[in-house]
């Protein structure tokens, strides 16, 4: 399955995008299919 990797330090477009989608500045953050995965718990 491919994927795409986002450094987003650095980069304040991709941490806003980042914030949008997690509610925080959680990492990783995963979406798949329009569902957004936040941790590696999976919360």
């Amino acid at each position: 399955m491919p994927f795409d990797y986002v450094n987003v330090k650095g980069n304040p477009a991709e941490i806003d995008r980042m914030v949008r989608l997690s509610g925080g500045r959680q990492v990783p953050v995963i979406v798949d299919e329009g569902k957004v995965t936040v941790g590696f718990g999976g919360t």
